[in-house]
C-alpha cells in the first residue's frame, strides 16, 4: 500500500499543526510521500507565507523596501523551528533568500521560497528525505508537466528512501529555472506525484472534513458527502462548488487512483471519498442527489425566427459568439426559437454589439434578452434510476413561488440545472437542499 498525503498551507501553519501532520503521518506506514504547501493562516488575522512573499516582490519592484515583510517571514519559520526543537539552520536559507531578491530575482523563484521553506522543516521533523520539487516536478516550456520524467525522478527516490517530503506548488522548466503553478498548485503537485508512483490513494489533508452537499454559508449544516465520482465534482466545480481544481484532480482520475479529501484537525472523520466509480455496494435508499451548487449573474438570449433551418441560424449565432469569445453555457431549442444561457461576465461590454451582428448575419423576428439570470444544479448520479426526478425539482420550487426561467438536463441526467432570477439564489438552493437531500 503506497498513500500520497497531502497538506495545505493551514495544515502547516504553526509549530502546532506540524504536531498534528506528523502524527498523521506516523499512523500509517503507507504515507510514504507527503507534499506540503507553505505554512497559512494562524487565524483570520494572519497573513499566509506565500501572500508575503508576493508582496515583497511587488515592494521590490517598485523600488520600495521591503525589509519589514521579510522579517515577519523570518520570525515565522524560526518560531516554527524553535517550538519543534529543530536544527535546521534556516537563518542561513532565509539570509541567502534576502540577499538575492532583487528587480533580477523572477517572482516564481521568491515565492516558491515558502513551500521549500516549510517543507525542509517538515521533512526533519518527520525525519523524511526532503526531495526538491525542483528535482522532481518537471514542466515543459509552455507549462505542460513530463510524466515520465516526472515518474522516474519519484520512483527512483521511494527506492532509495522510505519516506519523502516534496514541496508543492512549483517545479523546474528544461533552463533549470523555478516556475511556480497557479494558486492551489500544491494540490496540483499532489496529484502529479500519487500518478507518477502509482498510488494506490491520494490525501489531501485540509481544514475541512471533506466536501459539503451545499455552500454552508447559504445552508445550516449541511450534511457532508461521504462518496462522491469524479464526474459528479466536476459538475458541481462548474457550477460555482468551492472544491478542488480540475487541474489538481486530472493525474489521479486519469489513472484511477482514489483521492480522499481529509481534515487535519479531525483526522478521525473520513472525509470524502472521490472515486471514478460509485460503490457497487451503496444502499439503494440513499439520497439520489449528491450536491448543489450554483453561480449568479447570467444572460438568457432568445433568438426567434419562424419558417427557417433553426440548425443554421444557431450555428451563425455560436460563430458570432466565438468571435467576441463568449461561450454558450447551455442551448434549448424550440421550433421557431432557440435561447442560450450566458455569462454577464464573459459578455462584458459587448451585448449590443453581439445583437447587433445577430440581427445583421441571421435577420431574426426578435431577440430577446432576459437577465440577472442564476443557475442553480442538482447534482448526482443516481438520479439516472428515478423516474420523475425533474417534476419533483419543479414542483417543489413551484410550491414556495420559485419562478423558473429556463432548465436544462444532460442525457445522462447527472445533473438537472434551473435558472432563476439573481434574487431567489439563495432560496432556490436552501428548497431543493431541504427537499431532496436535508
Amino acid at each position: 500500500m503506497l498513500k500520497v498525503a497531502k497538506f495545505g498551507g493551514s495544515s502547516v501553519a504553526s509549530a502546532e499543526q506540524f504536531k498534528k501532520v506528523k502524527d498523521i503521518v506516523l499512523s500509517d506506514p503507507a504515507r510514504k510521500l507527503v507534499v506540503v504547501s507553505a505554512a497559512g493562516k494562524r487565524d483570520s488575522k494572519d497573513h499566509k507565507i506565500t501572500d508575503l512573499l508576493y508582496l515583497c516582490h511587488a515592494h521590490i519592484t517598485y523600488g520600495v523596501p521591503c525589509d519589514e515583510i521579510f522579517d515577519r517571514i523570518r520570525e515565522r519559520f524560526i518560531e516554527i523551528r524553535d517550538q519543534l526543537g529543530l536544527s535546521f539552520p534556516i537563518e542561513k536559507e532565509l539570509d541567502a533568500i534576502r540577499a538575492k531578491i532583487s528587480k533580477d530575482m523572477s517572482v516564481d523563484e521568491l515565492v516558491s521560497r515558502g513551500e521549500y521553506l516549510t517543507s525542509k522543516l517538515m521533512a526533519e521533523y518527520l525525519g523524511y528525505y526532503f526531495l526538491d520539487a525542483s528535482d522532481c516536478i518537471f514542466m515543459d516550456f509552455d507549462g505542460k508537466f513530463q510524466p515520465k520524467k516526472i515518474a522516474d525522478a519519484l520512483c527512483g527516490a521511494l527506492k532509495q528512501h522510505d519516506g519523502i517530503v516534496i514541496p508543492g506548488f512549483y517545479g523546474s522548466l528544461p533552463s533549470g529555472k523555478v516556475r511556480v503553478m497557479s494558486r492551489g498548485g500544491s494540490d496540483i503537485t499532489g496529484s502529479l506525484v500519487a500518478a507518477a508512483c502509482n498510488a494506490d490513494m491520494y490525501e489531501n489533508w485540509t481544514d475541512v472534513s471533506g466536501i459539503l452537499m451545499a455552500d454552508p454559508r447559504i445552508v445550516e449544516n449541511p450534511s457532508p458527502i461521504s462518496e462522491i465520482t469524479f464526474a459528479e465534482l466536476r459538475e458541481l466545480a462548474y457550477m460555482g462548488a468551492s472544491v478542488l481544481h480540475e487541474d489538481s484532480v486530472a493525474p489521479v482520475k486519469e489513472v484511477g487512483i482514489p483521492l480522499n479529501i481529509r481534515n487535519t484537525n479531525d483526522p478521525s472523520h473520513p472525509g470524502t471519498m472521490i472515486v471514478d466509480k460509485a460503490s457497487e455496494n451503496e444502499d439503494v435508499n440513499d439520497r439520489f442527489i449528491t450536491g448543489i451548487s450554483g453561480k449568479r449573474n447570467f444572460i438568457i438570449l432568445t433568438v426567434s425566427r419562424r419558417l427557417n433551418n433553426s440548425n443554421e441560424t444557431l450555428r451563425d449565432v455560436l460563430e458570432i459568439l466565438d468571435r467576441h469569445k463568449v461561450q454558450a453555457e447551455h442551448i434549448s431549442m424550440g421550433i421557431d426559437q432557440f435561447a442560450l444561457v450566458l455569462s454577464q461576465a464573459s459578455i462584458g461590454d459587448s451585448l449590443y454589439e453581439i445583437i447587433g451582428d445577430i440581427k445583421t448575419k441571421c435577420s431574426p423576428d426578435d431577440v430577446e434578452i432576459q437577465d440577472n439570470i442564476a443557475l442553480v444544479a442538482a447534482v448526482g448520479r443516481k438520479m439516472i434510476f428515478r423516474p420523475g426526478i425533474s417534476g419533483k425539482v419543479f414542483n417543489a420550487l413551484g410550491k414556495e413561488g420559485i419562478n423558473i426561467r429556463t432548465i436544462a438536463q444532460g442525457s445522462d441526467e447527472l445533473a438537472i440545472i434551473v435558472g432563476v432570477d439573481n434574487s431567489q439564489f439563495e432560496n432556490t438552493i436552501r428548497i431543493l437542499y431541504h427537499s431532496f437531500a436535508g
